[in-house]
């Protein structure tokens, strides 16, 4: 099967992203690149942070979205997409579809964050709750393509959607063409492969970290393993990070080039939380937050380096935001 996605991820490379990003331009700001004094003091090195979090929908994922829907024809969604997410997915293909005016469906797992729900709807996607987590949605979701004729909307496993995210790396390569590293958050893998290609196409030798929560390292044991591995569980605070499984076509980018994966407890997601605020005055999810604590964790390597930090979103439920500063 892999080599499936060996083929398709000749399709996300440097041309295809700098073509995403006119298409992108339309609707969006490239995002800022800030170096935060507080935080060079903290790790000792430059620090910058990509502030994927001002996009429109708080996330990354709106790249992508917008991408997807500007290469998709009116026949192959005519009868609407359908997405599984825990937020951001969900969030950036409801927002792009009110634009190309395509009906969007978005399951979502039982215990959701409800502000999240609220705002799928607020921007006319119907919203489906069924299963425990996001794996559990994405099943869902293969069983309603064949008896409602959905397009289902993989957002790892499509091509465009990460030549649309892949445009986050032209504006850092763009903006500090002396990068020495990029920590990445990883879930399903989409942001940090697509980052991966466009970073490493424009500077071969930059350094790119990925980030996992130690609660759902699906990525790292199936980079460690040499396969894609499912996890039983992947129940993080971060939810972003909570995929029981990296999909196809990113581990396939990541599997040989990624430089390496840190993984954190879930006290250090909180604590990169606190560190957000603190030194950024920016409140981050728990999947935007880590690359912040991950390089924190490894600032003895980071020493000196000119460190860019991936801010991925914003999105965070006021539970977690009391836990992280022990209200």
């Amino acid at each position: 099967m892999l080599k499936k996605y060996e083929e398709l991820s000749k399709q996300v490379n440097l041309t295809r992203a700098f073509t995403a990003r006119s298409v992108i331009y339309r609707y969006l700001n490239r995002t800022n690149l800030i170096r935060y004094p507080e935080l060079s003091r903290l790790i000792g090195c430059e620090a910058f942070i990509k502030h994927e979090n001002h996009n429109s929908t708080g996330s990354f994922k709106i790249r992508g979205a917008l991408n997807f829907f500007h290469h998709m024809s009116k026949e192959e969604l005519e009868a609407g997409i359908l997405v599984a997410t825990r937020g951001n997915h969900g969030l950036a293909m409801a927002w792009a579809g009110q634009w190309f005016h395509v009906p969007c469906t978005v399951v979502v797992p039982e215990g959701n964050n409800p502000e999240i729900n609220r705002t799928i709807e607020s921007y006319g996607a119907e919203l489906i709750v069924h299963g425990e987590d996001f794996y559990d949605a994405q099943s869902y979701c293969e069983e309603l393509v064949d008896s409602a004729g959905y397009y289902y909307v993989q957002q790892g496993n499509e091509p465009e959607i990460l030549n649309g995210l892949a445009t986050m790396g032209l504006e850092i390569i763009e903006d500090l063409p002396e990068v020495d590293t990029i920590i990445c958050p990883i879930g399903g893998g989409a942001g940090c492969a697509s980052l991966l290609k466009t970073a490493r196409a424009l500077k071969p030798d930059v350094e790119i970290i990925g980030v996992e929560a130690q609660n759902a390292p699906s990525f790292y044991n199936s980079w460690k393993k040499g396969e894609i591995v499912t996890l039983d569980e992947a129940h993080t605070i971060a939810e972003g990070l909570a995929a029981r499984s990296v999909f196809h076509l990113p581990y396939t980018i990541l599997k040989d080039t990624i430089s390496d994966v840190v993984l954190l407890t879930e006290d250090e997601i909180l604590e990169g939380i606190r560190m957000a605020l603190t030194t950024t005055h920016n409140l981050a999810e728990g999947a935007g937050a880590v690359s912040l604590i991950a390089a924190y964790k490894i600032r003895d390597r980071l020493a000196g380096k000119k460190v860019v930090m991936i801010m991925s979103g914003g999105n965070l439920n006021m539970d977690t935001l009391k836990k992280a500063l022990g209200c």
